[in-house]
């Protein structure tokens, strides 16, 4: 079971700096969690990220578990710490970002920010696919007391009349789609071999509970970061309808397993509007969850308002965790603003492409010319396993000679750096020093 205790606050903001207690080992938050999207840290073992790299906890992909190796394999191994060999805290996500995305081929993937450029290989062949459509979502049912006691929803027939689209158009686009959203949950082909699944938030669930996270999150639906309001509406209300079901089964589980340690957290939704954010997180955050995930799409450099709106919605006592964040300006924000934990893919991401975080929060890219005779470390000022052993040269000639070393080795730097660098910001909040740790690293980043 999760426990949260708040130790120091930043003065005249939400920041804190907290404990989450789980079974299986504390969280010292704030805390950035890495990602192992399959049971693995890619180019990492669980002892690097535990050991070099001094991760507390990691999260795992459930959409990606659940296709591969399954939950037949996943129970069998007794669950995702045994599997993997990870002595420590887990989370999972609920899988339906990656459903809506991946499971909608056609261009270009969405982030948080916007497109990123990338393709998505399915069977050895790179598929071009576009953003969530908005005719694959129809009328919502009106079944949700909670949600019409608080003025959420519209009714069936207003957002009818509100549809630009033709019912030729909707089933069109429905068609040429690899995912479908309706009120039941989504339905997705799968990027491995094009079979077809559905994901519930009662399934979601499911398979989170065969995984075995510590914490384990609602499904929810994350609309694309180009969507209209009118859309980002209909997500909103889909996503706390999903959230009252998953409570609901949630309870039913539990009592069901009185073993199981698991918490479950929601999920806030709203995009890139202001007041539907703070919507969500009053809708969700009355809800009884043990912590809350706060999930959409921001502008970049408004991380910290979209943030602040939220968490000072949300119940004080209870974590949150900013989901698929990596720019170290942006945690630095978020963490003033209220944000325990945060997990994202790009410290090691950009580390398999060569670049590196160095002191100030810039980057460097160890393919540049310069480096192939630069005997320095990484950052002369980090003490990771990489800085502390290897020279820029020595994994720039890693790099231009295609050796996998490299790109572990720069993994290994760049989670140690951001790892470490929120753990010194919980630092600066306990030694009541937040604010000249902040304003010392955004005059060294912009400078």
């Amino acid at each position: 079971m999760l426990n949260f205790e708040i130790k120091e606050r930043i003065p005249n903001a939400l920041g804190r700096a907290g404990i989450i207690k789980t079974t299986h080992g504390d969280i010292e938050t704030p805390a950035f969690i890495p990602v192992g999207t399959k049971a693995t840290v890619k180019a990492l073992t669980p002892e690097q990220v535990r050991e070099y790299v001094g991760a507390q906890a990691f999260l795992a992909n459930t959409y990606h578990l659940y296709l591969q190796p399954g939950m037949d394999i996943m129970r069998a191994s007794g669950g995702l710490r045994k599997f993997m060999n990870w002595p420590g805290p887990t989370f999972t996500d609920s899988g339906g970002f990656q459903a809506f995305s991946l499971g909608n081929v056609s261009g270009k993937r969405k982030s948080k920010f916007g497109v990123v450029d990338e393709t998505i290989s399915n069977g050895g062949q790179a598929n071009t696919y576009s953003s969530w459509t908005r005719p694959l979502v129809p009328p919502l049912r009106r079944d949700s007391g909670l949600l019409l006691g608080l003025g959420l929803l519209t009714s069936a027939s207003e957002m009818s009349k509100r549809s630009k689209y033709s019912p030729a158009q909707e089933e069109n686009d429905i068609t040429n789609s690899m995912a479908k959203i309706d009120d039941a949950g989504v339905t997705f082909k799968s990027v491995i071999d094009g079979s077809t699944h559905h994901f519930s938030p009662e399934k979601s669930i499911d398979i989170q509970v065969a995984i075995g996270a510590d914490i384990i999150f609602v499904l929810d639906e994350c609309a694309p970061p180009d969507a209209d309001r009118e859309y980002q509406m209909r997500a909103l209300e889909r996503t706390a309808m999903w959230a009252e079901h998953s409570l609901e089964y949630w309870k039913k589980t539990k009592r069901a397993d009185p073993n199981n340690y698991q918490s479950l957290f929601g999920i806030i939704q709203g995009g890139r509007y202001e007041d539907l954010r703070k919507l969500s997180a009053e809708t969700i955050g009355k809800m009884d969850f043990d912590g809350f995930g706060i999930g959409g799409t921001f502008d970049k450099g408004d991380v910290s308002k979209a943030v602040n709106v939220v968490c000072q919605e949300l119940p004080e006592g209870k974590p949150r965790h900013l989901l698929g964040i990596g720019e170290l300006e942006d945690m630095i924000m978020a963490i003033e603003n209220g944000i325990d934990t945060f997990d994202c893919v790009a410290p090691t991401r950009i580390a398999r492409n060569g670049s590196a975080y160095i002191s100030g929060g810039k980057r460097i890219n160890i393919l540049n010319a310069p480096f192939r005779n630069d005997f320095a470390p990484v950052d002369e000022k980090c003490s990771c396993y990489t800085c502390m052993n290897y020279s820029r040269a020595y994994i720039a000639h890693l790099f231009r000679a295609k050796e996998m070393l490299g790109a572990t080795l720069l993994s290994i730097h760049n989670l140690h750096f951001v790892v470490d660098f929120v753990a010194k910001a919980r630092r600066a909040i306990v030694e009541g020093d937040f604010s000249h740790f902040k304003d010392d690293f955004l005059k060294s980043l912009h400078s």
